[in-house]
């Protein structure tokens, strides 16, 4: 098995159509008898393109999500209605639209400071998943963006070693652009997911994306060392 599968698009409208697509596909092959499939979200630009595709695609018809739990792989440390929160947009775009239940939604808590946050998400996680410390779960996909420095989530270069922790599920994190505080998917928790699919669209991103699939020494870069396979999108000429 090739560990990264490359797929090439003329725009990030073009790879957020194909993302909606591939998703809704990939739920519909979920064994009938699995009852929650489980997906963590991206932020930024691009996963805004993706949230409003897949609305537009379901018109409004929520059925290929009934089973489906919505999480983050990373928040900013702002409250929930902020501008700046990636829950924000995902709801707005898509949560919302589609009539989710908030059963079904398993936001950050970025209103708290962000080391109580990313404690409450662990606490949650692993009552709700029955995964005691330090056992990670097993999402079944992770949607992740990618930086102009290679960074994932909210796992920045030169992080220290809490993200790399092989028994947390979430950490926190500081970033160099504001908000800088952050609450992130650790390295252990993407690599352990059945799939995970990295959207690295625009321009100046095209040095990230060459060391990362050359072995250097990018966030993106370690997490595909960590596994056997895993899906880059991008608009992100060869």
């Amino acid at each position: 098995m090739n560990p990264v599968e490359l797929i090439r698009f003329a725009s990030d409208d073009e790879v957020a159509s194909a993302v909606a697509k591939d998703w809704l596909e990939l739920l519909s092959r979920v064994p009938a008898d699995q009852s929650r499939i489980t997906v963590a979200l991206s932020g930024g630009r691009v996963a805004a393109k993706l949230f409003l595709q897949t609305a537009v695609v379901c018109n409004g018809n929520p059925s290929p999500f009934q089973r489906v739990h919505f999480f983050w792989g990373d928040e900013r440390n702002v409250p929930p209605d902020s501008v700046e929160s990636n829950f924000s947009s995902a709801f707005d775009l898509l949560l919302r639209p589609l009539g989710i239940p908030p059963s079904q939604i398993h936001r950050v808590p970025g209103e708290l400071p962000h080391a109580d946050a990313a404690a409450a998400m662990e606490h949650h996680i692993r009552q709700w998943w029955h995964r005691p410390q330090p056992q990670l779960p097993e999402f079944d996909l992770v949607l992740l963006g990618m930086g102009e420095d290679g960074h994932i989530a909210s796992l920045f270069p030169g992080l220290d070693a809490a993200g790399e922790s092989p028994s947390h599920i979430y950490v926190a994190t500081t970033g160099p652009k504001p908000p800088p505080q952050r609450i992130s998917l650790s390295y252990p928790a993407i690599a352990n997911a059945r799939e995970v699919w990295v959207l690295a669209t625009g321009q100046g991103k095209q040095e990230a994306l060459r060391q990362s699939l050359n072995h250097g020494g990018t966030p993106l870069a370690k997490l595909l060392r960590m596994r056997k396979q895993t899906r880059i999108y991008t608009d992100i000429p060869a």
